[in-house]
């Protein structure tokens, strides 16, 4: 990989940069790894259906299938949230301050509330990281706030908002409808503190109940989680290497071919419902996204590889579809070129296999460790009576189906929050009661993380920005 990036003339200071870039994205991963996937397996080793060593290594093991077969769509979602186009257009300085103010910042957060003990959330630090370095680099361009995709970021802080409270109240009414169909009361007691004869546990269809949400929840994680990771590189190598990784190098001729024919009839419908009128303003919406759609086809045209095209015509092709996106929003059309936009992103949308084995092998690894801390929060410091079976196997069938549905719409979503709250849910129908010193630490992270995020990896993009000056 690193020999191909050399013969497409990176010189080894940048290369230097981009393996420590890359080294720091893997390290927010693994933290990423056992800091959330200990909610995932916490149920399971709670309620002793799965010895901790086997628990996290089966864990690890669904993690690492989530991230090769979860899709890209929310590493897109994240892509989106920050234009990649001020990475480059700020110069490699400004390129490398983001990268490393977020990742810095991310892991410091996430490692914080690790040690602490506190299911927070790394969707919300990640997330919080990149509108930070956004915001203030718009504010050094003389433009704030404009380094910010706003209308993404409003789609995920809604998504991170409104799936705890799903988690909640779904989870209490799944405990409900199991207290009404299930006749044997072991599967409504906590687990011995001791090791008792087979006869005196749950029943084996809730063990394997157990286990099949705790794979499902570490599934789940690894494409929703996982993916994040995925577009943290992506916006990574695009950003510090556009001539690279602007365009898809496995593109097709067929792909191509489809691009081009999709930037045609895109710019129809463009023209049939938005005409950019004579002396109307180049900058106008509609004036931009015919011109780019344009500059595409022609870019394109001839062109039997993505190998023919320049480090230059990959960028502008990239940038030409950022704003063909944005225009398409602005003017209401998006749905109208739906079809189209997919066959451009099959130049666009994408991510290498190298890098969904990165994330994939520091997610893994990182959830065989660390898991402790996290399992004792869950499994006994929410609720005022110690977790059932009957309330792990709920939360967690909730927290299974929410993240997997998340990940299929492209949403990014809190493993910890939904999990979390599908908890106290369970404790709250039960009437067992919530211990509101624990809950309000969980809230204040959740309050906070946004925030102190944004902060922090804003205050590092400065400070490293200025050192970079």
């Amino acid at each position: 990989m690193f020999q191909t990036l050399a013969v497409q003339g990176i010189d080894s200071g940048h290369l230097l940069l981009l393996i420590v870039a890359l080294i720091a994205a893997c390290g927010f991963e693994f933290i990423n790894g056992f800091h959330d996937t200990a909610n995932a397996v916490a149920t399971v080793i709670y309620t002793k259906t799965l010895r901790p060593h086997v628990a996290v290594v089966f864990s690890g093991l669904l993690n690492f299938c989530g991230v090769f077969l979860g899709g890209i769509a929310v590493a897109l979602a994240i892509i989106n949230l920050l234009p990649v186009e001020l990475l480059v257009a700020g110069g490699a300085s400004r390129g490398m301050a983001m990268v490393f103010a977020l990742l810095v910042a991310a892991m410091l957060w996430n490692f914080g509330t690790w040690y602490l003990g506190l299911p927070s959330s790394s969707s919300h630090t990640l997330i919080g990281s990149i509108l930070g370095v956004g915001i203030a680099s718009s504010w050094l361009s003389g433009h704030f706030g404009h380094g910010v995709n706003w209308g993404k970021a409003m789609d995920v802080g809604l998504s991170l908002l409104v799936s705890p409270v799903i988690g909640f109240g779904l989870a209490a009414l799944s405990l409900k409808v199991m207290r009404a169909v299930v006749k044997d009361r072991r599967v409504f007691l906590p687990p011995p503190e001791k090791e008792v004869d087979g006869d005196a546990g749950p029943p084996r269809w809730v063990r394997a109940l157990l286990i099949l949400t705790c794979g499902g929840v570490s599934f789940a994680h690894g494409s929703n989680d996982g993916q994040k990771g995925v577009g943290l590189i992506m916006l990574i190598l695009v950003g510090i290497l556009p001539a690279s990784f602007a365009v898809n190098a496995a593109a097709t001729q067929e792909d191509i071919a489809g691009a081009i024919g999709a930037a045609q009839n895109a710019q129809v419908v463009f023209a049939r419902e938005h005409p950019c009128a004579e002396g109307a303003a180049p900058e106008s919406p509609a004036c931009v996204a015919q011109t780019q759609l344009a500059n595409i086809t022609q870019t394109l045209a001839g062109k039997a590889s993505v190998a023919e095209l320049s480090g230059d015509e990959k960028w502008s092709i990239r940038q030409g579809v950022l704003l063909v996106d944005d225009a398409a929003r602005q003017l209401g059309v998006k749905d109208d070129i739906a079809t189209e936009r997919a066959a451009l992103g099959k130049l666009t949308d994408y991510a290498p296999w190298w890098v969904l084995l990165m994330v994939a092998l520091s997610l893994g690894i990182g959830t065989t460790v660390g898991w402790k801390r996290i399992v004792v929060t869950v499994g006994e410091k929410i609720g005022k009576s110690h977790l059932t079976y009957a309330q792990g196997a709920s939360a967690e069938l909730v927290a299974m189906s929410t993240i997997g549905i998340s990940s299929t719409l492209g949403l990014p979503v809190s493993t910890t929050h939904v999990l979390s709250s599908g908890i106290a849910g369970t404790m709250a129908v039960e009437g067992s009661g919530i211990q509101g010193a624990t809950v309000k630490k969980i809230v204040l992270a959740w309050v906070l993380t946004l925030p102190a995020s944004m902060v922090l990896a804003g205050a590092l993009f400065l400070a490293f920005s200025a050192l970079a000056a």
